[in-house]
């Protein structure tokens, strides 16, 4: 009773959290289901007629479809351009010692210190200069750019915490630098790697100046412009826009309760291989 007396704040502060994460999300699905005239008059309770049009309508529309494409292909391959680059440049920072090693990770860490409003402008002069407006990798290359120094970061402390004598013991196996980093060193960092991953991912994912910045072409508009322009276009239709809101979430949120599961399957094989 007394363990249960001492949690008790604990578990409070838990409850109020959660509810203050599912509450609005709740709200904006009921909301989807009214209709515009409802929401002003019932906007907490209950649909009184449950409206599925303001969702099957969307779903119905080939532009919601190609925009869910746009965002999950450019989120993707950014995920793998910042990972693959930073866990190879994370190597080299936490296992070879070299001269101006820590200069050039500060060097790094540095880019952490820009946001990208600073940069808006130049780096738009730049895309436009390489051609690369109306281009998804006038997309992908900044926000690859942008992720990897915090992804350096992360890696490199993790990297640093691998014990020399396995790599001393692959060494002595026959295994290179690479092979030590291909073989050894990433099955090890799977909850690092999963963790970067999923950050990668979702910054892509909600990234909207950047699109914004780029695209022009409709065919390219990712999920939050795809947002902006519906909520433009049916800015007096409350309820479809709750919608809509509501379905732009539906990817992020399913692939989280996925990379959830993956992460936590990796803490727990980190943890027995330690």
């Amino acid at each position: 009773m007394k363990k249960n007396l001492r949690n008790l704040p604990v578990h409070v502060v838990l409850v109020v959290v959660g509810a203050l994460m599912a509450v609005p999300l709740l709200y904006a699905v009921l909301s989807g289901f009214k209709t515009t005239d409802e929401l002003s008059r019932n906007p907490v309770g209950l649909p009184e007629k449950w409206v599925t049009s303001n969702y099957t309508d969307i779903l119905g529309s080939s532009s919601f479809w190609q925009m869910v494409g746009s965002s999950t292909f450019i989120a993707i391959v950014t995920a793998v351009a910042v990972v693959g680059v930073s866990a190879l440049a994370a190597f080299s920072f936490a296992r070879f010692a070299f001269r101006g090693r820590e200069a050039l990770f500060t060097l790094f860490t540095m880019g952490l210190m820009f946001p990208f409003a600073v940069v808006a402008l130049p780096l738009f002069l730049l895309l436009r200069s390489l051609d690369l407006l109306d281009n998804p990798l006038g997309v992908i290359l900044p926000q690859a750019a942008f992720g990897i120094p915090v992804t350096i970061v992360i890696l490199r402390g993790f990297f640093r915490e691998i014990p020399a004598e396995l790599e001393e013991a692959a060494t002595l196996d026959g295994c290179g630098p690479l092979g030590f980093f291909w073989r050894v060193l990433l099955p090890m960092a799977r909850p690092a790697l999963g963790t970067v991953s999923v950050l990668a991912v979702v910054g892509s994912w909600n990234n909207f100046l950047l699109p914004l910045l780029v695209f022009t072409d409709p065919s390219w508009w990712t999920i939050p412009i795809g947002v902006q322009q519906f909520q433009g276009q049916y800015s007096a239709e409350y309820a479809r826009v709750f919608a809509y809101l509501v379905l732009a979430m539906v990817p992020a949120l399913v692939f989280y309760s996925v990379a959830e599961r993956q992460l936590v399957g990796g803490l727990a094989a980190g943890a027995t291989k330690g």
